[in-house]
């Protein structure tokens, strides 16, 4: 893990920060464009019509190409401060496959609310067990740096107690369970509706060497 901690913060130095007003229109157009994914995996409309919305949006995605980044942006909390990663797939406002999931920090960890739409769907009605690692593997290690120790993840092992639906409110939460050195452990869980648990996790984040 030498040098990687290093390696990370020369990448969100060398990015381009946002600024407040900026980071509001990016957070806009993805907000459009998750709605745009989730009325396609839902349209019933024609033929013709896919066709011509489809010749749309390429034409959109020509002019958003017209000028392009080498790398994804970052932004300052609240303009200053701490840079953070603003299309990450989980959390990032910028990113329009994130849901996004808006994490609080709590006494033992985080905890978060989202609703997982179609888009994220697995089996019918359920959603996909690789995007439920995700979001818990988001939340565990948010979790662990928000006690002072940010890091990757080393292990999460998951346990799948009974399928997660989609288009419900769903509960994400997150402990941090010990700590040792550059080492964290954290439990976390998803919880559906009537307070039962879909998946439970168990993870290990490892504080890089600078």
């Amino acid at each position: 893990m030498t040098g990687v901690g290093s390696a990370i913060e020369r990448a969100r130095r060398d990015r381009r920060a946002l600024d407040e007003e900026h980071l509001a229109a990016l957070a806009g157009l993805a907000a459009r464009v998750r709605e745009l994914a989730a009325a396609v995996v839902l349209t019933d409309v024609e033929i013709d019509e896919l066709a011509a919305v489809g010749a749309q949006v390429e034409a959109l995605t020509a002019r958003l190409g017209a000028a392009r980044r080498e790398a994804p942006p970052v932004a300052r909390y609240g303009g200053r401060g701490r840079l953070r990663h603003v299309t990450n797939p989980v959390t990032g406002p910028g990113n329009p496959f994130a849901p996004p999931v808006e994490v609080e920090f709590t006494e033992a960890g985080a905890r978060a609310v989202v609703t997982l739409g179609h888009v994220y769907e697995g089996p019918p009605t359920f959603v996909h067990g690789g995007v439920a690692a995700m979001v818990l593997d988001q939340v565990l290690g948010m979790a662990a740096g928000s006690k002072g120790r940010p890091g990757v993840t080393a292990s999460l092992e998951l346990k799948y107690r009974r399928p997660t639906p989609v288009g419900v409110p769903l509960t994400i939460e997150a402990e941090v369970t010990g700590s040792s050195g550059r080492r964290s452990h954290v439990e976390g869980r998803i919880l559906n509706p009537e307070g039962l648990p879909t998946v439970e996790a168990t993870a290990l984040f490892i504080t890089p060497q600078r």
